[in-house]
């Protein structure tokens, strides 16, 4: 059928690729209860952008601003209910999830971070997630303690 015959609109939605949907981690979802907060922030943000978009008229606008919101909401909906909440860790003995660990690098570099979830990791806002190599390397470990990442080491100097 030539495209003469076929409507505008759907003309359009043939030729735009769908949206995909979030990939989803095989790790567990450990959370922070303030990581637990942001997804539950994230869910009503996604739930407002669809709200918003049911009422653009155009059907086509309509359909492109909803298809994002809607796969948000696929995945903050997953994550919410797969979340596992991990409370602060109250002994600074040894890295654990939610802890905050500075560490220096061999190359003299010296390094902060918190070891949080997936969904909260922000390594440019001192976050990394616990799935991480450099947190997987730290896990367990204590004050003075030297671990080998590679072909660099870091030693752990503060936790808390």
């Amino acid at each position: 059928m030539s495209v003469a015959f076929v409507r505008e609109e759907s003309a359009e939605a043939a030729s735009e690729l769908p949206v995909r949907d979030r990939p989803i981690s095989p790790h567990p979802n450990l959370v922070t209860p303030d990581g637990f907060a942001g997804l539950t922030r994230s869910m009503e943000e996604a739930q407002a952008a669809h709200e918003a978009a049911l009422a653009i008229e155009d059907a086509n606008e309509r359909r492109r601003a909803a298809e994002p919101a809607l796969r948000d909401m696929s995945y903050f909906s997953q994550r919410l209910a797969s979340a596992q909440i991990i409370p602060r860790a109250s002994a600074r003995g040894t890295v654990a999830f939610g802890n905050t660990v500075s560490f220096s690098r061999d190359d003299g570099r010296r390094q902060v971070f918190k070891i949080v979830g997936e969904d909260e990791a922000d390594p440019a806002k001192g976050s990394i997630a616990f799935i991480s190599p450099v947190a997987r390397a730290l896990m367990g470990k204590s004050v003075g303690d030297t671990v080998t990442l590679g072909s660099h080491e870091l030693e752990i100097l503060a936790i808390a």
